[in-house]
Order: structure tokens, then C-alpha cells, then sequence
């Protein structure tokens, strides 16, 4: 790498998800975020029925994003439970159309095994946990069918309220945790270079949490996984700035560009233009890439 930036040892940083491969060493990926739920904190069931999923999840491709994340339920404490299949009907169609539609990467946003075996055989390459693996059976279906795992920190899971959550020093809580589920991923028989990690910024953590986990994250990058960020448009953010929904793009892009020089490598985001711009700037200051569109001025 170039530069007195430093970058974090990654465990098999060359990689193929699904039919793209990625070298994180020198690359950041942007995963889109489609939500086929009528309760998500920033776009408020827009893509709740399934041709605007589709719809949303190949516009983002088009806009320049690597990846796309499909989810079914919100991470929320306030909503009412669903069942398996209803889960299952909310995503699997979605990413079967997006299959045939791209050779983005395809990640289910989903803690149950029966959800994420249904969404790898519809297409999904990778299962984004934002229940750690917890739930009996969901390590064993990414072992079995070789998806790749998200392994995120939250203290409840999803759908769980946890009532002012509290942290000694949350980031050394957090990359315990992660390791000591990584540990168990590998366990089941989940192949080191298929384990991603991410701290989990806002689940279960407050404003002043999630600032110490971005502005120590080298501390999470350094487990050595390639580290994902969900930052975009969340209430750190906006309690951070005073800014409502919708009005926190300037302030997401910057956390984003700070997680990568810390060692993020993979980016979840709600405006993918916007964010393909800065990274790809970013990379570029850095000397992971050169301009995209090379001229010299010669007068």
C-alpha cells in the first residue's frame, strides 16, 4: 500500500463471492441495502413490494454498487414477529430476479437457517448475520452450502429490545465477541476465507458507542477478517449532527471514508452514487487505484 496509512492483515484478502472477486488489500466493496420490509428506519417500506425491490437492487448496481444485501425483517425491537415463510416470501423472489438480472455479489439479511438455505438456493452468495450466528442451525447451513458468513456483534439480535445498553469498553467487548464467534463459524466447518466481520455500529449502542467504535476500529479491523460497516443515515449519525433522516448523506459519507482508513472494507449504504464517488476517490489518494479517467494537461 502506499503511503504511511496503515492497512490491516487480512486473512485471505483475495476473494471470490459469489461471481465477483475482490482483492481487500487494496479495494473497498459497496454493498447496497434493499429493504423488503414496511418498518426499515430510512426508507420506510418504500421497497416493501417486490418489483421496487428489484427495482431498487439493479439501480444500485447500475450506480456502481458491488453488492447488494436483500432483508426481510428489520433489526428493530418495535415491529411484530413474522414467520419463516413469510420471511421467505419476502426475499427469496427478490433475489432470484436479481440474480438473473446481475453478477453483483447477493448477501440475505437474515439469523434464521431456514431463511438463509432458501436464499442461497435462490441465488444469495452470501448470509448477513445480524444475530452473530446464535441461532441453532445457521452456521451449519453456511458451512453446508459454502455461503459466505457476515458475522456482526449485537447484544439482543433482531426483533430483541435491550434497554440502555451499557459497555465497560465497548470495543474491546466487541472484538471479543467477534472473535469468539468467528471461533464458532470455523467450528462448524465455515472456511476462514469465507468469514466477514462487522462491529454492528448502533445495535444495541448508543451515539458515544458507535463514535469510540469508528474511531477505534483499527481495534476490529485487526482480528484480521475483512471488516464490513453499516453506518449509512443511523442515529449516530444524526444525533451526532442534529440531523433528521434524511438528511444525513454529508455525514454518512464521512464516517464511511474514516472507517476505510481505519481498515473497513466493505461498506452497507443507502445512497450508492454518492458513496461509489468518495471511495473510489478515496482509493485513489490512497494509491490503491489510478483516475478512472486519465488526462494530462499539457499547456
Amino acid at each position: 500500500m502506499s503511503g504511511d496509512m496503515p492497512s490491516p492483515e487480512i486473512i485471505a484478502p483475495v476473494r471470490r463471492l459469489g461471481r465477483r472477486e475482490f482483492d481487500f488489500e487494496r479495494q473497498v466493496a459497496i454493498m447496497a441495502i434493499v429493504n423488503r420490509t414496511p418498518n426499515s428506519f430510512h426508507d420506510q417500506g418504500r421497497t416493501f413490494e417486490l418489483d421496487q425491490a428489484v427495482a431498487a437492487a439493479t439501480k444500485a448496481v447500475s450506480e456502481g454498487a458491488d453488492w447488494v444485501d436483500i432483508g426481510g425483517f428489520a433489526f428493530s425491537a418495535a415491529q411484530a414477529p413474522i414467520s419463516v415463510a413469510e420471511e421467505i416470501d419476502r426475499v427469496a423472489p427478490v433475489i432470484a430476479r436479481v440474480r438473473a438480472a446481475t453478477d453483483a455479489v447477493i448477501s440475505v439479511d437474515t439469523h434464521r437457517p431456514e431463511v438463509a438455505e432458501a436464499a442461497v438456493a435462490a441465488g444469495a452468495d452470501v448470509i448477513n448475520d445480524t444475530n452473530g450466528l446464535r441461532e441453532p442451525g445457521i452456521a451449519e447451513v453456511a458451512a453446508a452450502t459454502g455461503a459466505a458468513v457476515v458475522v456482526t456483534h449485537s447484544l439482543g439480535g433482531p426483533g430483541r429490545r435491550v434497554l440502555r445498553p451499557s459497555y465497560a469498553d465497548v470495543v474491546t467487548e466487541v472484538a471479543g465477541y467477534l472473535r469468539e464467534r468467528v471461533a464458532y463459524a470455523l467450528k462448524a466447518g465455515i472456511a476462514p476465507e469465507k468469514v466477514i466481520i462487522d462491529p454492528g455500529h448502533d445495535l444495541n449502542k448508543n451515539t458515544f458507542h458507535s463514535l469510540e467504535l469508528t474511531r477505534r476500529l483499527d481495534e476490529i479491523t485487526a482480528i484480521g477478517y475483512p471488516t464490513l460497516v453499516a453506518l449509512s443515515n443511523k442515529d449516530f449519525i444524526g444525533e451526532t449532527l442534529d440531523r433528521p433522516q434524511g438528511e444525513r448523506k454529508e455525514g454518512t459519507i464521512a464516517a464511511n471514508v474514516v472507517a476505510v482508513l481505519k481498515g473497513a472494507r466493505i461498506l452497507r449504504v443507502h445512497d450508492v452514487a454518492a458513496t461509489v464517488a468518495s471511495i473510489r476517490m478515496t482509493e485513489a489518494v490512497l494509491g490503491w487505484r489510478g483516475p478512472l479517467a486519465p488526462r494530462h494537461n499539457l499547456a
